[in-house]
């Protein structure tokens, strides 16, 4: 009787190549490596970033300066308009938002910034939040809610 547990179909599985194990392996002579070469010797191959002897690229370009990338804060961000859409007169905090899934994956790591795009006219309390715009920051006084 054919069940799930002894269901196969002929292909689905395939012997593993087993190379540099004499002629009688399929593999021959060079074991699937071709005639000589630097790929077919042991431990061959050319390096990453290796132009064939050309000035690699990472050599040409210039590493001078300061970048700024290494120490740039990331905050996640939110709209006013998605707060509105999920509160109602309460307490706003990353463990609130974080229940209601607006902050998720690594964001949960990130400090908090609040954008003032779309309406907004709900009183809510805004705890432990980083950031704000100042537009956000109006239009929240102006609805009659509170930053701490």
């Amino acid at each position: 009787m054919l069940t799930l547990n002894n269901l196969s179909s002929p292909g689905a599985t395939r012997k593993r190549k087993r190379i540099g194990r004499g002629q009688g392996s399929g593999q021959g002579c060079q074991a699937g490596k071709g005639h000589k070469g630097q790929k077919a010797r042991s431990g061959g191959g050319v390096a990453v970033g290796f132009e064939g002897g050309q000035m690699p690229m990472y050599r040409r370009l210039p590493k001078r300066g300061f970048s700024n990338a290494r120490f740039k804060k990331e905050y996640a961000v939110l709209n006013l308009s998605t707060l509105q859409e999920h509160f109602d007169g309460t307490e706003v905090n990353r463990e609130t938002l974080v229940d209601c899934g607006l902050i998720r994956g690594s964001d949960k790591r990130k400090d908090i910034k609040i954008l003032a795009k779309g309406d907004f006219n709900k009183s809510l309390t805004f705890t432990g939040i980083a950031k704000f715009s100042k537009s956000a920051k109006e239009m929240i006084e102006k609805a009659g809610g509170t930053i701490n």
